[in-house]
């Protein structure tokens, strides 16, 4: 499979300051959490994470392969397979980067983290649309060892994580063509990308060619030396869900005008439902927010709460609980790659 760079470009969509927050690295682009619109990220300010330049693939060069220990044979599939040959299903998931919040968790510790420097827009919520992978699996007939499946991307560093073979046959695990009723963007994994519901974005590989079905453990950098938590004395533990955590729709630190207004923002759990979120005023009491949904796992809810702020510095503070009783901490323990934040933020705001 042949891929065409263009010098000097590692994304494709414009990054205007006025939609995305640029990372630091070139290749990584956070959402600004005060420029979403509606439930569904629009494609054009998504969050871009990427660990090479995008890649440009030719659809009528591209195949799909299904191989591994663990099917009876390999099958090879086309773009047009895809689209033809399958059921299409369209399903609204939500992503996060399990880095998401690495610079804030690096001011909570007092210290910086390696990795990206994301504050705290590394998350967006889409329709995906395409072909559910247990149909991609089954004509590769699958045997009784076949315990794991990996997808693996085209990109410059061949992305690859492997998920367990119940997660992969879920029927929300995606190939996934489209996004937002569009064809896959560039930079989102055109042709075909995994959405694998409630689990940390990494697991979501772009860019795929190529799908692995062992019948062991997979060990790869993506699950092994990156997306693992390390803590002392402890071996590495490979992330799957990311923990309950909330995002306010305003800027940090955030200006606003005085009179009464509606705070809004999103909540989300991971495999797991949001079931309440609390605010608090400055040193005032926790009071609880108004859920607006949707009350399913793997999609980030919304939330509002009503504010007639007298003018002067204000914090607000916000947390979610998931449907287990577990609220967001005032810390989060730490790791040494700074992954998972979810404390309950201080936001910082002036009101005129």
């Amino acid at each position: 499979m042949r891929v065409r760079d263009v010098p000097g470009t590692a994304v494709v969509k414009p990054t205007p300051p006025a939609l995305m927050e640029d990372a630091g690295t070139g290749l990584d682009y956070g959402t600004r959490p005060d420029r979403l619109p509606g439930l569904l990220t629009p494609c054009d300010r998504f969050f871009v994470r990427n660990h090479a330049p995008t890649p440009r693939l030719d659809p009528r060069a591209w195949t799909l392969r299904v191989e591994g220990a663990g099917v009876r044979r390999a099958v090879d599939y086309t773009y047009d397979d895809l689209w033809h040959r399958f059921p299409l299903v369209s399903v609204v998931r939500t992503l996060e980067c399990a880095g998401n919040r690495r610079a804030l968790f690096a001011a909570e510790c007092g210290r910086r983290f390696d990795g990206v420097q994301w504050e705290r827009g590394a998350i967006g919520t889409a329709e995906w649309t395409g072909v559910p992978l247990r149909d991609l699996l089954e004509p590769a007939g699958l045997t009784g060892a076949a315990v794991e499946v990996m997808p693996e991307g085209l990109d410059e560093g061949r992305a690859r994580r492997p998920m367990p073979l119940a997660k992969a046959l879920a029927p929300d695990t995606l190939l996934a063509l489209a996004m937002n009723g569009e064809i896959l963007p560039p930079d989102h994994g055109f042709p075909a990308r995994v959405v694998v519901s409630g689990w940390l974005g990494a697991a979501a590989i772009k860019w795929v060619g190529r799908i692995e079905v062992s019948d062991r453990p997979l060990r790869v950098p993506w699950n092994t030396d990156d997306y693992v938590l390390v803590t002392p004395g402890e071996p590495a533990l490979p992330i799957t869900s990311t923990p309950v955590a909330c995002l306010v729709e305003l800027p940090w630190p955030a200006r606003l005008r005085s009179g009464p207004r509606l705070v809004r923002g999103r909540a989300y759990a991971g495999e797991d439902r949001v079931a309440a979120v609390d605010y608090r005023i400055d040193d005032g009491p926790w009071r609880p927010a108004t859920l607006d949904g949707p009350d399913l796992s793997g999609v980030w809810t919304r939330w509002r709460f009503a504010w007639d702020p007298a003018p002067g510095a204000h914090v607000v503070r916000v947390r979610a609980t998931d449907e287990h009783g577990r609220p967001q901490p005032d810390a989060t323990p730490w790791n040494a790659l700074g992954y998972c934040h979810n404390s309950v933020l201080p936001h910082p705001v002036l009101v005129a």
